[in-house]
């Protein structure tokens, strides 16, 4: 992505060590880019355009997670659990609207995929609404739309590659790479534009 650059060495090494932290606690990752969109549509939270309300998105999500882990669990005591590791990055487009690219890392023995945007049906995508809706304090019906899964977002990378599979940590990387760009990145406000999870 040197075509999106110059980038920002310190967000470089945080997105790089997340990935190895996730890599680190479990074998199999998926690893996948959302966005996530304000609308100029709606009323907002106060705080909407802080950066309080992705830290709730992220408290959200974590939660909605660790439920269905102990919902996996009450049907299969081996379920697999699955600790949260994300990088977000929040930027302004050319007409000002503030948005939010994230990478989230999770368990590939607990969640396989994303799934599909289905009305009804939880799954990854649904709790991400759910979550965003949760964060911007709405109903989520006001945030279709707003939740963005761009394409080819899905990552699977192992901790050890075994002969013949492909190892998808570089290209996850390259693409990830676009969170940690200097441009678009909006400074002097008070509120960072980039973070990591942490440990």
């Amino acid at each position: 992505m040197v075509e999106k650059g110059p980038f920002i060495l310190g967000y470089l090494e945080a997105l790089n060590r997340t990935i190895n932290l996730a890599l680190d606690q479990y074998p199999r990752v998926i690893a996948f880019r959302v966005d996530l969109r304000l609308s100029r549509l709606m009323g907002f939270p106060d705080d909407a355009l802080s950066n309080r309300v992705i830290s709730r998105f992220i408290e959200s999500f974590k939660a909605k997670i660790e439920h269905n882990r102990e919902k996996a669990r009450e049907l299969n005591k081996y379920a697999h659990d699955c600790r949260v590791r994300y990088v977000w990055a929040r930027e302004s487009s050319e007409g000002g609207r503030q948005h939010y690219h994230l990478l989230i890392l999770l368990n590939r023995d607990a969640y396989y995929t994303v799934g599909r945007l289905q009305p009804q049906r939880p799954n990854m995508i649904s709790r991400m609404q759910e979550a965003w809706a949760s964060a911007l304090k709405c109903e989520v019906e006001q945030v279709r739309g707003l939740v963005h899964i761009p394409s080819n977002a899905e990552y699977r990378v192992d901790r050890n590659v075994r002969s013949g599979n492909v190892d998808q940590l570089a290209e996850l990387f390259h693409r990830a790479s676009y969170l940690c760009k200097a441009a678009t990145k909006r400074y002097g406000d008070g509120a960072h534009g980039f973070g990591c999870s942490r440990g």
